[in-house]
């Protein structure tokens, strides 16, 4: 074997709950540094808190839907992970499973458990 079995992983996802606290979207890779996140509308775009459920079987995801506001004129692209609901850590990120794009101000829902964190 090679690489972390599920208890292992399930030890480092554990750590997050605390550190991973708030979601963002973007309208390109946002690479190491958190770049392109939306900004912008009415009502405003803003970060979203994130609750975590326990991990079970090598993977951590949320507990409840996330509801973004998103501006008109914006395709999202990716989600990402911070330490604070402003400025902050940025963390890393991952491709939506779709690129949305809104020609009217909207709202974007990421369902629980489509945060999933999985080490490899």
């Amino acid at each position: 074997m090679v690489g972390l079995n599920n208890t292992g992983k399930g030890i480092m996802l554990e750590a997050i709950d605390a550190t991973f606290a708030f979601a963002s979207l973007h309208t390109d890779d946002p690479g190491t540094g958190g770049t392109s996140e939306v900004t912008g509308g009415t009502p405003a775009y803003a970060r979203k808190a994130l609750s975590w459920a326990a991990a079970s079987g090598g993977t951590k995801s949320s507990d409840g839907p996330l509801v973004f506001d998103v501006p008109a004129s914006t395709t999202i692209k990716f989600l990402g992970y911070w330490s604070l609901v402003s400025g902050g850590t940025f963390y890393g990120s991952r491709a939506l499973d779709t690129n949305q794009t809104f020609a009217t101000q909207g709202t974007y829902t990421v369902a629980a458990g489509d945060v999933d964190e999985v080490l490899t």
